[in-house]
């Protein structure tokens, strides 16, 4: 009997440790800031929908957004410490590890190029060696709208100096449709926007078409990738989760974006919009090796073309720069 009563938990015991369960406080979330390439549009709605899916919190992270004015304001934005990771392109990493910045690029996050340059149908602009002496818009000096217009000209020896840029703003047809500029350069789901405010019939040039560079990264510094790489692979696994979302249940992202996106007001345009942008999220190698994965070979290429531009000064090994050991498996 004695035994008996020493071997059982007394319900003193017990109830003192559901009082220190109860009291414990819960364990604060890590917080990870994001900085965006441009304002929160309905084409990241996986990012913007956190509120609704909470993939970001399953992985005891709280993120927020901060937004930018292309993909050199990401890169800025983290540096100067109001984020921690630059959704950026890689025009603007290139140009940032030119000037002596030392980033990572940890995770693919665009592997298709999504950048164009248009035309309405009577500039009769059909290739990249018909812009020469025209004037084209970009949506700032500062996005990869411009940068990949520079790549398009370079793979017909042409350059910047050989047309007329002209800043247009951010998704913004107007100046081409009132024919202030003979093109723009823009992206998919611009020139999707751009139809519905009344384009017209235009010809589209497609950046992929001459070189696949991918669209976008998430890029931080060398110290974070160093120091912060639990927090950086639960980031990831919990952006992976919603991407992967996104791509399955697009239907579900375009009713969330109504809420989530500055944009979002037209359920069947955010829809379209998703599409695309889930699209640009797959390719041959992310089938084989999960979301996320890189093809170094376009990157080694844009590195090649921006030194041929004198772009950047500097050679770049973009094998010390890209690395997959945080990307989920």
């Amino acid at each position: 009997m004695i035994r008996t009563l020493l071997r059982a938990p007394s319900v003193v015991a017990i109830s003192a440790l559901l009082m220190l369960a109860i009291q414990a406080p819960a364990q604060a979330a890590d917080k990870i800031t994001v900085a965006g390439w441009g304002p929160a549009i309905s084409e990241i709605t996986n990012l913007l929908a956190e509120p609704d899916k909470g993939f970001f919190k399953a992985k005891g992270i709280d993120v927020s957004f901060v937004p930018g004015k292309g993909g050199g304001s990401a890169i800025v934005n983290m540096l100067s410490g109001q984020a921690d990771i630059a959704f950026t392109d890689p025009s603007s990493l290139f140009l940032a590890l030119d000037k002596g910045e030392k980033l990572i690029a940890i995770y693919n996050i665009y592997p298709q190029n999504v950048f164009n340059v248009v035309s309405p149908k009577d500039r009769n602009i059909t290739k990249p060696s018909d812009l020469k002496g025209k004037r084209v818009g970009v949506y700032s000096l500062n996005s990869g709208t411009r940068q990949n217009l520079q790549v398009l000209l370079a793979q017909v020896g042409l350059s910047e100096a050989d047309i007329n840029v002209e800043v247009t703003g951010l998704l913004n047809f107007a100046p081409v449709i009132q024919g202030q500029v003979d093109a723009t350069a823009a992206t998919d789901t611009g020139l999707y926007v751009g139809k519905l405010r009344g384009l017209g019939d235009v010809n589209v040039i497609e950046v992929r078409d001459h070189l696949n560079l991918p669209s976008d990264f998430f890029v931080v510094t060398e110290e974070m990738y160093n120091t912060k790489k639990d927090l950086l692979r639960r980031f990831l696994s919990a952006y992976r989760d919603s991407a992967a979302w996104m791509i399955a249940n697009p239907e579900e992202a375009a009713k969330i974006a109504m809420t989530r996106a500055i944009n979002g007001k037209d359920e069947k345009v955010n829809l379209d919009i998703i599409k695309l942008r889930n699209l640009s999220s797959v390719s041959p190698t992310t089938a084989k090796h999960g979301l996320g994965a890189f093809d170094i070979e376009p990157l080694e290429k844009g590195v090649e073309t921006f030194k041929k531009l004198g772009l950047i000064k500097h050679d770049i090994d973009i094998s010390k720069v890209v690395r997959t050991d945080l990307i989920p498996k």
